[in-house]
């Protein structure tokens, strides 16, 4: 019998993490690697928010805080909520993690009992499905198509509630695929929540500021204000802020909630670190102006993609209304040969090869639950983009 958990078998390890792992190894063994599989902007952290984080430790702000946040950051955090959403929250009612993943694993550990069921659009993020399998519930995907701009539609979000559903976690603007859904397209989905008032509500609005051309972000709890009490609204300054390695997510949503996520947390990490919370204090108060310089940048780099990879053959790639990646499809590729040899009878194939064969790291669609597709993240320079984009039409070319 093994020493280790029987929960642990349930869950795999992070594939984003390992496709970026693994291009830094052939980077350090003196490969020629383009890395395109990490989800992190490749800008700097403002310098007024490293300058508040220098003057915390200058201040000796370096003891421990409350469980889950500071008095001010929460204060922050309501005032973001209200800005830029409309929700209004109290400082009860606010939950600060050690980045999204804490905040979204804290909530299901806290919530979730054998059987429960919990909705997730697929493709999805990595993460979501393993934290419902680590907190002993059920994840139940529901595929969404291509055609459908990889959004979930009324009707299947409908077929997958049952009794036994507990939450729908909805991502806008995705992680993998930008999509984002607009205030016609999320209120047809919350009028079947409503249908529902047993199905809670996880929103992972990490990627909120990362919009482009005149897409305009809602959340669910804004554009239904009757799912209020059943919604947990989640975010953090990782992608918006590019404060990635912070480490700061948070929440809001019913005090039962919250309260049970914090006594999660103060019997596992307490609380963030002291001086990730201070800058972002900073961050959610201070100067925004950054954030659309940094998206006229990311909307350039993302057409540059899409263009570049919609010129491959065998490749269809949307083009996304947020976030800084793309997924797309290599239905036509699939079934084919590489240079290499290799037989591409399935994305993690096609992504293996084009790996060893062109030196370019993507994360294949499996990972995130869709397939034959692959997720690019085009948070790297103008030039590694275009390099890599030669390279995939290269190497798509190639296939015979």
């Amino acid at each position: 019998m093994s020493f280790l958990s029987e929960s642990l078998s349930r869950v795999k390890p992070s594939a984003t993490i390992a496709v970026t792992s693994k291009a830094r190894e052939l980077k350090a063994a003196g490969k020629d690697v383009i890395g395109l599989g990490a989800g992190e902007p490749d800008f700097d952290t403002p310098q007024n928010i490293k300058d508040a984080a220098v003057q915390a430790i200058a201040d000796g702000k370096t003891k421990y805080t409350a469980a889950d946040g500071i008095p001010e950051l929460k204060e922050a955090i309501c005032a973001k909520f209200k800005r830029d959403n409309g929700l209004d929250y109290k400082p009860s009612q606010v939950s600060v993690g050690t980045g999204g993943k804490q905040i979204l694993y804290n909530a299901l550990m806290a919530t979730l009992n054998p059987g429960d069921e919990v909705v997730i659009p697929a493709p999805y993020w990595v993460s979501y499905p393993d934290m419902v399998l680590l907190s002993g519930g059920e994840p139940v995907a529901v595929e969404t198509t291509i055609e459908n701009e990889f959004k979930l539609t009324p009707e299947a979000l409908e077929a997958a509630i049952t009794p036994k559903t507990k939450w729908f976690i909805f991502n806008s603007p995705s992680n993998p695929t930008g999509a984002g859904y607009t205030r016609d397209e999320l209120k047809a989905l919350t009028d079947v929540l409503m249908r529902h008032p047993h199905v809670w509500v996880m929103t992972d609005d990490m990627y909120e500021h990362l919009v482009y051309d005149d897409f305009e972000f809602c959340t669910p709890a804004q554009v239904e204000p009757a799912l209020y009490d059943r919604t947990l609204t989640c975010n953090g300054v990782s992608k918006a802020y590019a404060m990635t390695g912070w480490r700061i997510g948070y929440a809001a949503g019913p005090e039962e909630v919250i309260n049970a996520m914090r006594k999660i947390q103060s019997q596992s990490t307490s609380n963030p670190c002291s001086i990730s919370q201070y800058a972002a204090l900073e961050a959610l108060t201070g100067t925004q102006d950054f954030i659309a310089t940094n998206n006229e940048t990311f909307k350039r780099r993302r057409d540059l993609v899409v263009d570049m990879l919609n010129a491959a053959d065998g490749i269809n790639c949307p083009k996304p209304e947020g976030a800084f990646y793309v997924y797309p499809s290599v239905a036509g590729c699939i079934g084919k040969t590489s240079a290499g040899g290799v037989k591409v009878d399935s994305d993690e194939a096609f992504a293996t090869a084009l790996l060893e064969e062109k030196g370019v790291a993507v994360v294949f669609g499996a990972a995130f639950g869709l397939s034959p597709n692959f997720r690019v993240s085009y948070a790297t320079s103008d030039e590694a983009l275009k390099e890599a984009c030669t390279r995939i039409q290269d190497f798509c070319a190639s296939l015979t």
